[in-house]
C-alpha cells in the first residue's frame, strides 16, 4: 500500500481548514485516512504556534514506514527540523506571461524604428 502524508481539507467555504494525515495514495484528498497526523490552519498568522501542529514523533514512525509527504507538507516538516531544507528552482515562474512579452516586442520595435528615423535625419 502507497502510503503519503498530506493534507485533508476540512472547514466551510472560504475558511479552509487542514488536518494533516497519512493515507493510502489511492483515497480521495478528503476521503479515508489511516491517522490523523496534526493540523494546519492557513487563517492565523504565520508567526503562530497554532498554524500548524504536529504529532512528530508519528510523522518520523510514517516516514520510516515509507510514507511519501507531499510539498506542501515537506515543508511543515523543514520548518520543524524533521528534513534539510531542499533548493526549490522554478525558472517558469520568474518569466513573463504572453501579454508582456508582447508589449516588451512593441515597444522595441517602436524604440527601432524611433532610431532608424533619427539616424535618416
Amino acid at each position: 500500500m502507497a502510503m503519503k502524508i498530506r493534507l485533508a481539507r476540512g472547514g466551510s467555504k472560504k475558511r479552509p481548514f487542514y488536518r494533516i494525515v497519512a493515507a493510502d495514495s489511492r483515497m480521495p484528498r478528503d476521503g479515508r485516512y489511516v491517522e490523523k497526523l496534526g493540523t494546519y490552519n492557513p487563517l492565523l498568522p504565520k508567526d503562530s504556534e497554532e498554524r500548524v501542529k504536529m504529532n512528530v514523533e508519528r510523522v518520523q514512525y510514517w516516514l520510516g514506514e515509507g510514507a511519501q509527504p507531499t510539498d506542501r507538507v515537506v515543508r511543515f516538516l523543514e520548518a520543524a527540523g524533521l528534513r534539510e531544507k531542499t533548493e526549490r528552482n522554478n525558472p517558469n515562474k520568474g518569466k513573463p506571461g504572453k501579454k508582456a512579452v508582447e508589449r516588451a516586442e512593441e515597444k522595441a520595435a517602436k524604440l527601432a524604428e524611433a532610431a532608424g528615423e533619427d539616424a535618416a535625419e
